[in-house]
């Protein structure tokens, strides 16, 4: 039997499930006490990832001072420092951890104060294993309940988009996905470059999925779209009024995965926090005295020219050679039209879905001129096009051809009789290329090429 009273597996860790949460947990148990000090962590550690004791708050804070703890169990009797002090002085230089204090009694002005300080919850001496492990329990799931609500919130706000994995086939997409699936294994920080709406984040969220921290958070960040004067408080956290704490969305991402886009919009100071966090894996909310640990994945996107930033000062040349350890450049469509049928069709998928309208007719004429269309803003623009045509019923007459002549009388472009023999070609030869091409005295290039442009 285990403290718990539950039944021990073949490997020796207890049957009893209290949630994945505090199976991931690295808890810090502080009492004087040494039966109680041992009796909790004989409790927790075959439950926990962590658990570490302290014999007085002085030693609780030298550990907090070199490690990261979800959870701190606190008794409130102690020589030194009530528990109680001891927290209220600990959130003041930066405990970022929640805490469940352990007390014989709780009057009205200690549960007041204990609110303040941030406790999660009372554990009333006497008590039996389960009720500490079920505050435990609690207290965690409440914490990365309310960091999930609070990433969804930030992922809403941020205007995420629709598009959710890389589509295409073609040989640029490929290369890109054979990067991705080069650098995904590993830990190294990536900048994804190329022109805005070629997909940069839409890569990010790829590779994230693709590495051992998928099932972790993604966060992704537009440096561009928060004031400059709120978003260090923003990244990297900030202790109000000496207990009020704001944790940053470095200390929500953390264990997975942390996209900056637009990084060179990053103002200069918060360029230099960036790198030192980059460089020592640890972050310092503004008001702590006190740096916590990351665990964190970075990924970064600019569609500006960073070595020029650099020798025009907007942008530290030492954060540049720290961001560009490995770079993926995210082609243009007009480099990979083959995929836009690919797209075309997903996109008009989504929005028909997604606003309860009917879909549009994707036919040969329509593909053909989205094929050929120069596509400045990118797969962006496609994807706005789309939504906009679903919402209107029709597509605009430059790809719709609306508006020309109909009827036995109607003049076929050029390119339609063209992409109308081929296929028939094609199909009389069973969609044999090379045979294809011989009948029509032209290259298999060129028909390769053809179809690619017609995404067949």
């Amino acid at each position: 039997m285990t403290a718990a009273g539950g039944q021990q597996k073949g490997d020796g860790r207890p049957e009893d499930d209290y949630g994945e949460n505090l199976a991931a947990a690295s808890i810090l148990v502080i009492d004087d006490e040494p039966g109680m000090r041992n009796f909790l962590t004989k409790v927790l550690t075959p439950r926990c990832k962590r658990v570490e004791q302290a014999r007085s708050a002085r030693e609780a804070s030298g550990i907090l001072d070199q490690a990261h703890f979800d959870l701190v169990i606190v008794d409130n009797v102690m020589p030194e420092t009530s528990g109680l002090d001891w927290l209220v002085e600990q959130r003041r230089v930066g405990l970022f951890a929640d805490a469940i204090l352990i007390t014989a009694y709780a009057d009205l002005d200690t549960a007041i104060r204990a609110l303040r300080a941030g406790v999660a919850d009372f554990v009333l001496k006497p008590f039996r294993a389960n009720q500490i492990l079920n505050a435990a329990a609690r207290a965690l799931d409440r914490k990365y309940l309310r960091r999930d609500n609070y990433l969804l919130r930030h992922e809403l706000s941020e205007n995420s988009v629709v598009q959710a994995r890389l589509l295409g086939n073609s040989p640029a997409l490929q290369s890109v996905r054979d990067m991705l699936a080069r650098v995904a294994p590993l830990p190294s920080s990536v900048l994804f470059t190329g022109a805005s709406g070629t997909g940069k984040e839409v890569a990010a969220r790829t590779l994230h999925g693709m590495s051992d921290r998928a099932e972790k958070p993604f966060v992704a960040v537009n440096c561009a779209a928060i004031s400059p004067d709120q978003i260090a408080a923003e990244l990297f956290g900030v202790i109000e009024d000496g207990t009020r704490r704001k944790d940053g969305l470095f200390l929500h991402a953390d264990g997975g995965t942390l996209f900056l886009d637009e990084v060179a919009q990053l103002p200069q100071q918060v360029q230099a926090t960036l790198l030192r966090v980059l460089e020592d894996h640890r972050v310092r909310p503004a008001g702590a005295e006190r740096d916590i640990p990351l665990d964190l994945r970075f990924l970064f996107a600019t569609n500006a020219d960073l070595p020029q930033a650099v020798k025009e000062g907007r942008f530290r040349a030492d954060l540049f050679h720290r961001l560009d350890v490995f770079r993926i450049e995210m082609p243009p469509l007009r480099e990979r039209s083959e995929d836009i049928v690919e797209l075309a069709v997903f996109f008009m998928s989504e929005f028909s879905r997604s606003l309860g309208l009917p879909k549009l007719d994707l036919n040969q004429e329509v593909l053909l001129k989205l094929s050929r269309h120069d596509w400045p803003g990118n797969v962006r623009e496609l994807r706005n096009l789309i939504e906009r045509s679903v919402i209107l019923g029709a597509f605009p007459v430059e790809f719709s051809g609306a508006g020309a002549i109909t009827g036995p009388e109607a003049i076929e472009t050029l390119e339609l009789v063209e992409q109308r023999h081929i296929l028939n070609v094609l199909d009389a030869c069973d969609g044999n290329r090379a045979e294809a091409a011989r009948r029509l005295g032209v290259s298999r290039k060129t028909i390769d090429r053809k179809c690619a442009a017609w995404g067949i």
